[in-house]
């Protein structure tokens, strides 16, 4: 027998609660029903958040960050938002300046990079800004402990400064200068599996790999067509970066290029357990499911997508907005998040 629930999205301090009256049977995946296979489900869509979302991360699926904020919209405050498996909360990080990506080594230990050189650490408790020695944009960060972690960023276009690579050694911020670098390039992401194992990707196809103490620039000759904006493996031999139309795999031993027709551009990847999900623009999701590609793009959302991120359990999260028009004051930026897999994700506000 069916029975209506009232389903509510949302989360405190000011942000929009959006309310829906669902129908909830014992099977099916439409019209609020749990899905009995995994599926897209979008938790928040356009209109129910006011900025946009750029990273996602958590020890699990009952503890998960997502980031962003108003990308130099006048108006608005940085945006974390924290699901504990029930409820939403807008965390209180403040400050004008977006956080572009969010990382961490424990549910104690989170690191929030952004804008104008923006570094934020969170304990679950407080939020500490550090002094990180750069006005550039910070895009990315990678965490293997409390006194091990790595952040990268840069100027997109000619502007000043660039190719920059910070390591925190539990005390400070310190600055690690690539070899040789010819032409300045802003730098996007960063993984590995070690501070000893190390992937970098950026602005033109740039892609550095840190072997211990060396830096090898393996971009020279080129393996990307355009811009690389995320990395993320399974392993040090399953490596992923993407970027434009570009989808590259490493082995362990060299790159090569996943032979996928794109219609959008690719923006974010993550790879676990074997499996791996991209996102992109105008809603682009792909999903390498153990055995073969599959295409999601006419699954909600649709809109455009920014990173993923795998909980552990199967399920893959992605956010996203409107990041890529220009700055306005006081205009929303509509940010999105999106989950596959089984179930309904639990929504409830405080």
């Amino acid at each position: 027998m069916n029975r209506a629930v009232f389903a509510c999205l949302g989360v405190t301090l000011g942000l929009v609660v959006g309310c829906s009256d669902e129908t909830e049977s014992g099977s099916g995946s439409g019209g609020g029903q749990a899905p009995t296979v995994a599926a897209w489900q979008t938790v928040f869509d356009q209109g129910r958040l006011d900025r946009a979302l750029l990273s996602v991360w958590g020890t699990g699926p009952e503890d998960v960050y997502v980031v962003g904020g108003p990308l130099g919209n006048t108006g608005f405050e940085a945006l974390v938002l924290h699901f504990d498996g029930t409820i939403w909360r807008e965390l209180p990080a403040g400050g004008a300046d977006s956080f572009w990506w969010v990382t961490g080594s424990a549910a104690d230990d989170l690191w929030m990079v952004g804008e104008k050189g923006r570094i934020t650490r969170y304990d679950g408790l407080t939020f500490t800004e550090h002094t990180s020695g750069t006005t550039a944009t910070l895009w990315g960060a990678v965490s293997f402990g409390p006194n091990d972690a790595w952040v990268v960023g840069g100027n997109v276009g000619p502007a000043e400064p660039d190719d920059v690579v910070l390591h925190w050694d539990g005390a400070s911020w310190s600055p690690v200068t690539l070899p040789g670098t010819a032409q300045k390039r802003a730098l996007f992401k960063v993984w590995g599996t070690s501070s000893d194992d190390l992937f970098v990707v950026g602005e033109l196809g740039v892609l550095w790999h840190k072997k211990g103490s060396d830096w090898l620039l393996e971009s020279d000759p080129p393996v990307a067509q355009g811009n690389l904006t995320t990395v993320h493996g399974c392993a040090a031999d399953d490596v992923w970066a993407v970027g434009s139309r570009d989808v590259l795999h490493y082995d362990g031993a060299s790159w090569t290029s996943e032979d996928l027709l794109l219609t959008n551009d690719v923006n974010g990847v993550f790879c676990r357990d074997g499996l791996v999900t991209l996102v992109g623009g105008g809603g682009l999701k792909r999903r390498y499911d153990g055995a073969a590609w599959q295409d999601d793009f006419l699954s909600e959302p649709h809109g455009d997508l920014h990173a993923v991120w795998g909980d552990g359990s199967g399920a893959f999260w992605a956010v996203g907005g409107d990041f890529v028009s220009s700055p306005k004051p006081d205009k929303p930026r509509n940010g999105t998040v999106a989950r596959y897999g089984k179930g309904l994700v639990s929504v409830a506000l405080e």
